[in-house]
């Protein structure tokens, strides 16, 4: 007697599609970045992937030597490290004119761990802006993490 199991494999794709979205996690994507050219330093980038899917690119920044005047139109990230290395967000604001950062926004993320800021600046326009925090937003009742 042959102990065969059939095997449907359109029912495996779909399960593994099912649980990639149930752990669509906003999360950090590193990237590798060589020595730029000429002898010059890399530049310091990193990743993040939001609750949609999509990948935003960032600069990374320390937070001591951030001025959020100086930032521009962007999507800014207020991040902590762990001493593993592994990000966590910890707020998420657009900047630019009229925008929600200020200095007490960058206290509370200095209060609650950060280390880092990541400024992506490749949204055009303040919906846009505003639609990548929303898919970045973190879900949590601490007010210093909205």
């Amino acid at each position: 007697m042959a102990n065969k199991r059939a095997l449907s494999w359109s029912a495996a794709l779909r399960d593994l599609k099912d649980d990639r979205s149930r752990r669509q996690d906003v999360r950090e994507e590193r990237l590798r970045t060589a020595s730029g050219l000429g002898g010059a330093p890399a530049l310091a980038l990193s990743a993040w992937r939001g609750r949609s899917g999509k990948r935003y690119v960032v600069g990374v920044h320390a937070l001591s030597e951030t001025d959020l005047d100086e930032v521009g139109e962007a999507v800014v990230m207020a991040v902590r490290r762990d001493e593993s290395g592994l990000a966590e967000l910890v707020a998420v604001a657009t900047a630019g004119i009229g925008a929600d950062p200020s200095p007490a926004w960058l206290a509370r993320a200095r209060e609650a761990g950060a280390s880092e800021m990541h400024v992506h600046r490749l949204a055009g326009t303040t919906s846009e802006r505003k639609a990548i925090v929303t898919d970045l937003r973190i879900e949590t009742a601490d007010p210093a993490r909205a």
